[in-house]
Protein backbone atom coordinates (compact mmCIF):
# COMPACT_ATOMS: atom_id res chain seq x y z
CA UNK A 1 0.00 0.00 0.00
CA UNK A 2 2.75 2.33 -0.62
CA UNK A 3 2.82 5.77 -1.94
CA UNK A 4 4.68 6.62 -5.00
CA UNK A 5 8.40 8.23 -4.43
CA UNK A 6 8.01 11.44 -5.65
CA UNK A 7 4.72 11.92 -3.26
CA UNK A 8 6.59 11.46 -0.77
CA UNK A 9 9.83 13.25 -1.81
CA UNK A 10 7.54 16.37 -1.68
CA UNK A 11 4.87 15.57 1.65
CA UNK A 12 8.03 15.39 3.42
CA UNK A 13 10.44 18.10 1.89
CA UNK A 14 10.30 20.42 5.06
CA UNK A 15 10.66 18.03 7.37
CA UNK A 16 13.89 16.50 5.46
CA UNK A 17 15.58 20.00 5.51
CA UNK A 18 14.98 20.56 9.37
CA UNK A 19 16.55 16.81 10.21
CA UNK A 20 18.85 16.36 7.39
CA UNK A 21 21.93 16.52 9.98
CA UNK A 22 20.14 14.10 12.01
CA UNK A 23 18.66 11.43 9.50
CA UNK A 24 21.33 9.05 8.62
CA UNK A 25 20.91 6.02 5.77
CA UNK A 26 19.37 2.41 6.50
CA UNK A 27 20.44 1.29 10.37
CA UNK A 28 18.97 -2.64 9.29
CA UNK A 29 22.10 -4.26 9.91
CA UNK A 30 22.13 -2.59 13.04
CA UNK A 31 18.95 -3.90 14.62
CA UNK A 32 18.43 -4.92 17.70
CA UNK A 33 18.41 -8.87 17.62
CA UNK A 34 17.87 -10.12 21.88
CA UNK A 35 20.29 -12.58 23.19
CA UNK A 36 18.89 -16.29 22.68
CA UNK A 37 15.41 -14.73 21.78
CA UNK A 38 13.30 -17.67 20.42
CA UNK A 39 11.97 -17.08 16.57
CA UNK A 40 8.95 -15.70 16.12
CA UNK A 41 7.07 -16.79 13.06
CA UNK A 42 5.16 -13.89 11.11
CA UNK A 43 1.13 -13.95 11.64
CA UNK A 44 -0.15 -16.78 9.37
CA UNK A 45 -2.08 -15.05 6.81
CA UNK A 46 0.08 -11.84 7.43
CA UNK A 47 1.88 -10.94 4.39
CA UNK A 48 2.85 -7.43 4.78
CA UNK A 49 -0.83 -6.25 6.33
CA UNK A 50 -1.84 -9.64 6.30
CA UNK A 51 -2.40 -12.20 2.96
CA UNK A 52 -5.49 -12.21 1.09
CA UNK A 53 -6.55 -15.46 3.37
CA UNK A 54 -5.93 -17.13 6.08
CA UNK A 55 -6.14 -20.97 6.50
CA UNK A 56 -8.30 -23.23 7.67
CA UNK A 57 -12.24 -22.96 8.77
CA UNK A 58 -13.19 -22.50 12.75
CA UNK A 59 -15.73 -23.85 14.49
CA UNK A 60 -18.72 -20.86 14.88
CA UNK A 61 -18.12 -19.46 11.55
CA UNK A 62 -19.53 -22.48 8.85
CA UNK A 63 -21.49 -21.98 6.38
CA UNK A 64 -24.81 -20.80 7.70
CA UNK A 65 -27.49 -17.95 7.58
CA UNK A 66 -27.03 -14.78 8.89
CA UNK A 67 -30.56 -14.61 11.11
CA UNK A 68 -31.06 -11.43 12.78
CA UNK A 69 -28.23 -8.83 11.84
CA UNK A 70 -26.91 -6.86 14.91
CA UNK A 71 -24.58 -3.53 15.32
CA UNK A 72 -22.18 -3.73 17.45
CA UNK A 73 -19.53 -1.06 18.73
CA UNK A 74 -16.11 -2.10 18.69
CA UNK A 75 -13.26 0.44 20.10
CA UNK A 76 -11.39 0.25 17.32
CA UNK A 77 -13.21 0.13 14.31
CA UNK A 78 -16.41 1.37 15.52
CA UNK A 79 -20.05 0.55 14.21
CA UNK A 80 -20.02 -2.95 12.74
CA UNK A 81 -22.22 -5.67 11.25
CA UNK A 82 -22.86 -8.94 12.90
CA UNK A 83 -24.75 -12.29 12.22
CA UNK A 84 -27.79 -13.08 15.11
CA UNK A 85 -24.55 -15.47 16.87
CA UNK A 86 -22.75 -12.25 17.50
CA UNK A 87 -19.77 -13.09 14.32
CA UNK A 88 -18.55 -10.41 12.64
CA UNK A 89 -19.68 -10.29 8.84
CA UNK A 90 -17.05 -8.71 5.82
CA UNK A 91 -16.41 -7.72 2.50
CA UNK A 92 -13.88 -8.88 0.48
CA UNK A 93 -12.20 -5.74 -1.72
CA UNK A 94 -11.62 -8.28 -4.76
CA UNK A 95 -15.37 -8.63 -4.95
CA UNK A 96 -17.75 -5.97 -6.71
CA UNK A 97 -20.61 -4.70 -5.14
CA UNK A 98 -22.02 -2.96 -9.07
CA UNK A 99 -22.63 -5.81 -10.26
CA UNK A 100 -22.70 -8.06 -7.01
CA UNK A 101 -20.23 -10.60 -7.81
CA UNK A 102 -17.47 -12.73 -5.20
CA UNK A 103 -14.00 -13.46 -6.49
CA UNK A 104 -13.70 -15.32 -2.53
CA UNK A 105 -13.96 -19.79 -4.29
CA UNK A 106 -11.32 -22.71 -3.38
CA UNK A 107 -9.03 -22.02 -0.41
CA UNK A 108 -10.60 -18.51 -0.28
CA UNK A 109 -13.99 -20.07 0.50
CA UNK A 110 -12.92 -22.12 3.21
CA UNK A 111 -11.00 -19.68 5.04
CA UNK A 112 -13.62 -16.96 4.57
CA UNK A 113 -17.29 -18.80 3.92
CA UNK A 114 -19.98 -17.44 2.20
CA UNK A 115 -23.35 -16.31 4.81
CA UNK A 116 -26.02 -18.15 3.07
CA UNK A 117 -28.82 -15.95 1.52
CA UNK A 118 -32.25 -16.44 2.34
CA UNK A 119 -32.88 -15.83 6.62
CA UNK A 120 -31.37 -12.34 6.91
CA UNK A 121 -33.28 -9.43 8.41
CA UNK A 122 -31.60 -5.81 8.56
CA UNK A 123 -30.73 -4.86 12.05
CA UNK A 124 -32.31 -1.88 13.42
CA UNK A 125 -31.68 1.37 12.05
CA UNK A 126 -30.38 -0.04 9.09
CA UNK A 127 -32.24 0.38 5.71
CA UNK A 128 -33.74 -3.39 4.86
CA UNK A 129 -33.25 -2.48 1.07
CA UNK A 130 -29.55 -2.93 1.40
CA UNK A 131 -29.78 -6.53 1.59
CA UNK A 132 -29.87 -8.90 -1.38
CA UNK A 133 -28.37 -11.72 -2.75
CA UNK A 134 -25.53 -12.65 -5.41
CA UNK A 135 -25.48 -16.51 -7.40
CA UNK A 136 -21.98 -17.48 -6.87
CA UNK A 137 -19.74 -20.16 -8.82
CA UNK A 138 -21.36 -23.08 -7.83
CA UNK A 139 -24.52 -21.52 -7.84
CA UNK A 140 -25.49 -21.27 -4.19
CA UNK A 141 -26.94 -17.57 -3.34
CA UNK A 142 -24.42 -15.63 -1.46
CA UNK A 143 -26.26 -12.71 1.25
CA UNK A 144 -24.78 -9.22 0.02
CA UNK A 145 -25.40 -5.56 1.38
CA UNK A 146 -25.56 -2.51 -0.61
CA UNK A 147 -24.30 -5.11 -3.46
CA UNK A 148 -21.34 -6.51 -1.28
CA UNK A 149 -21.04 -10.43 -0.78
CA UNK A 150 -21.06 -10.96 3.11
CA UNK A 151 -18.53 -13.24 4.39
CA UNK A 152 -17.52 -14.85 7.79
CA UNK A 153 -13.76 -15.28 8.75
CA UNK A 154 -13.03 -18.74 9.53
CA UNK A 155 -10.45 -17.54 12.37
CA UNK A 156 -13.16 -15.50 14.27
CA UNK A 157 -13.71 -18.60 17.51
CA UNK A 158 -16.51 -16.62 19.36
CA UNK A 159 -18.82 -13.78 18.99
CA UNK A 160 -17.35 -9.96 18.90
CA UNK A 161 -13.74 -11.38 17.59
CA UNK A 162 -12.45 -8.94 14.41
CA UNK A 163 -9.21 -11.07 13.44
CA UNK A 164 -10.54 -10.70 9.64
CA UNK A 165 -10.30 -6.68 9.85
CA UNK A 166 -7.16 -5.73 7.32
CA UNK A 167 -6.15 -9.10 6.67
CA UNK A 168 -4.24 -8.47 2.80
CA UNK A 169 -5.42 -4.95 2.96
CA UNK A 170 -8.35 -6.15 1.08
CA UNK A 171 -10.49 -8.09 4.08
CA UNK A 172 -12.93 -5.25 6.59
CA UNK A 173 -15.64 -5.54 8.48
CA UNK A 174 -18.89 -4.56 7.39
CA UNK A 175 -20.56 -0.98 8.40
CA UNK A 176 -24.35 -0.79 8.97
CA UNK A 177 -24.38 0.67 5.33
CA UNK A 178 -21.98 -1.88 3.57
CA UNK A 179 -19.31 0.23 3.41
CA UNK A 180 -16.09 -0.69 5.44
CA UNK A 181 -16.37 -0.47 9.04
CA UNK A 182 -14.02 2.75 10.35
CA UNK A 183 -13.81 4.31 13.19
CA UNK A 184 -14.54 7.95 12.64
CA UNK A 185 -11.95 10.40 13.99
CA UNK A 186 -12.05 12.26 16.95
CA UNK A 187 -12.56 16.05 16.74
CA UNK A 188 -9.36 17.89 16.50
CA UNK A 189 -8.29 19.22 20.29
CA UNK A 190 -7.16 22.73 20.81
CA UNK A 191 -3.88 23.13 19.64
CA UNK A 192 -3.61 19.74 17.71
CA UNK A 193 -0.38 19.27 15.76
CA UNK A 194 1.10 19.78 19.07
CA UNK A 195 3.43 16.66 20.92
CA UNK A 196 0.61 15.03 23.20
CA UNK A 197 1.24 11.56 24.78
CA UNK A 198 3.92 9.51 26.04
CA UNK A 199 6.50 7.03 25.13
CA UNK A 200 8.50 4.59 27.57
CA UNK A 201 10.54 1.78 27.54
CA UNK A 202 9.16 -1.50 28.92
CA UNK A 203 10.78 -5.38 28.92
CA UNK A 204 9.03 -8.16 27.62
CA UNK A 205 10.34 -11.89 27.65
CA UNK A 206 10.79 -12.55 24.23
CA UNK A 207 11.41 -8.50 23.01
CA UNK A 208 13.59 -7.00 26.17
CA UNK A 209 13.60 -3.10 26.28
CA UNK A 210 11.08 -2.12 23.31
CA UNK A 211 9.19 1.04 23.10
CA UNK A 212 5.48 1.43 24.43
CA UNK A 213 3.24 4.25 24.12
CA UNK A 214 1.61 6.06 26.90
CA UNK A 215 -1.17 3.41 27.41
CA UNK A 216 1.55 0.95 27.28
CA UNK A 217 0.93 -0.33 23.64
CA UNK A 218 3.76 -1.75 21.72
CA UNK A 219 5.25 0.41 19.14
CA UNK A 220 6.47 -1.07 15.66
CA UNK A 221 8.86 0.24 12.91
CA UNK A 222 7.33 -1.00 9.25
CA UNK A 223 10.84 -2.20 7.29
CA UNK A 224 9.54 -0.56 3.86
CA UNK A 225 9.63 2.84 5.56
CA UNK A 226 12.49 4.97 4.90
CA UNK A 227 14.88 6.84 6.97
CA UNK A 228 16.42 8.94 4.59
CA UNK A 229 14.60 10.60 2.96
CA UNK A 230 12.07 10.10 6.54
CA UNK A 231 8.79 8.77 4.76
CA UNK A 232 6.06 6.54 5.96
CA UNK A 233 5.27 3.80 3.23
CA UNK A 234 1.86 2.71 5.09
CA UNK A 235 -1.10 4.47 3.54
CA UNK A 236 -4.55 4.07 3.37
CA UNK A 237 -5.94 0.40 4.62
CA UNK A 238 -2.50 -0.45 6.22
CA UNK A 239 -2.61 2.74 8.32
CA UNK A 240 -5.86 1.69 9.52
CA UNK A 241 -4.82 -1.55 10.71
CA UNK A 242 -1.40 -0.01 12.00
CA UNK A 243 -2.06 3.29 13.54
CA UNK A 244 0.40 6.28 13.26
CA UNK A 245 2.17 7.03 16.37
CA UNK A 246 0.74 10.96 17.48
CA UNK A 247 3.66 13.09 18.62
CA UNK A 248 5.24 13.13 21.32
CA UNK A 249 6.89 15.73 23.03
CA UNK A 250 10.64 14.97 24.43
CA UNK A 251 9.53 15.33 27.80
CA UNK A 252 7.52 12.78 27.83
CA UNK A 253 9.26 10.18 26.04
CA UNK A 254 11.01 8.64 29.05
CA UNK A 255 14.15 6.53 27.95
CA UNK A 256 14.33 7.07 24.03
CA UNK A 257 16.91 8.05 21.65
CA UNK A 258 16.89 11.62 21.17
CA UNK A 259 18.91 11.42 17.89
CA UNK A 260 16.58 11.68 14.89
CA UNK A 261 13.62 12.71 17.52
CA UNK A 262 11.27 14.36 15.12
CA UNK A 263 7.91 14.65 14.00
CA UNK A 264 6.57 13.56 10.25
CA UNK A 265 4.37 15.20 8.26
CA UNK A 266 2.72 12.76 6.16
CA UNK A 267 0.60 13.20 2.81
CA UNK A 268 -2.29 12.44 4.19
CA UNK A 269 -1.93 15.50 6.44
CA UNK A 270 -1.03 12.90 9.96
CA UNK A 271 1.55 14.28 12.25
CA UNK A 272 3.34 11.12 13.13
CA UNK A 273 6.63 10.56 15.47
CA UNK A 274 9.77 9.11 14.29
CA UNK A 275 12.37 7.38 16.48
CA UNK A 276 16.40 7.93 15.43
CA UNK A 277 14.14 9.10 12.30
CA UNK A 278 11.79 5.66 11.90
CA UNK A 279 8.20 6.76 11.60
CA UNK A 280 6.63 4.38 14.26
CA UNK A 281 3.22 2.85 14.90
CA UNK A 282 0.92 0.68 16.88
CA UNK A 283 -1.09 -2.60 15.83
CA UNK A 284 -4.89 -2.87 15.84
CA UNK A 285 -4.22 -6.51 16.44
CA UNK A 286 -2.38 -5.71 19.72
CA UNK A 287 -5.80 -5.46 22.18
CA UNK A 288 -4.23 -4.57 25.65
CA UNK A 289 -0.79 -3.23 27.34
CA UNK A 290 1.58 -5.71 26.77
CA UNK A 291 0.63 -7.54 23.82
CA UNK A 292 3.08 -8.02 20.91
CA UNK A 293 0.62 -9.44 18.21
CA UNK A 294 2.22 -7.20 15.16
CA UNK A 295 5.91 -8.91 16.09
CA UNK A 296 7.42 -10.26 12.85
CA UNK A 297 4.12 -9.59 10.87
CA UNK A 298 4.78 -10.23 7.34
CA UNK A 299 8.87 -10.21 7.99
CA UNK A 300 8.40 -6.42 7.91
CA UNK A 301 6.92 -4.89 11.21
CA UNK A 302 9.14 -5.66 14.38
CA UNK A 303 8.93 -3.39 17.80
CA UNK A 304 11.24 -0.68 18.41
CA UNK A 305 14.54 -1.13 20.80
CA UNK A 306 14.91 2.77 23.20
CA UNK A 307 17.50 3.29 20.62
CA UNK A 308 15.42 3.32 17.62
CA UNK A 309 16.36 -0.19 16.06
CA UNK A 310 14.12 -3.09 15.13
CA UNK A 311 14.26 -5.87 17.44
CA UNK A 312 14.72 -8.92 15.56
CA UNK A 313 14.20 -12.24 16.68
CA UNK A 314 17.27 -14.84 15.73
Amino acid sequence: MGIKRGTTLAAVAVVVALTATACGGDDTAGDAKPAGAASQAPASGAGDYGSDYGAGTAAGADAKGAGQLAVAQNEQIGALLTDSAGFTLYRFDKDTAKPPKSNCDGDCAKAWPAVPAGDATAAAGMDAALLGEVVRTDGSKQLTVAGWPVYRFGKDTKAGETNGQGVGGTWFAFAPDGKKAAKAAAPAPAGAGEATGALTVAKDPKLGDHIVDGNGMTVYRFKKDTAWPMASNCTGDCVAKWPVVPPVDKANAKGIVEKGYSVLDRPDGKKQQAIDCWPVYTFTGDKKAGDINGQGVGGTWYAVSPDGKLITTS
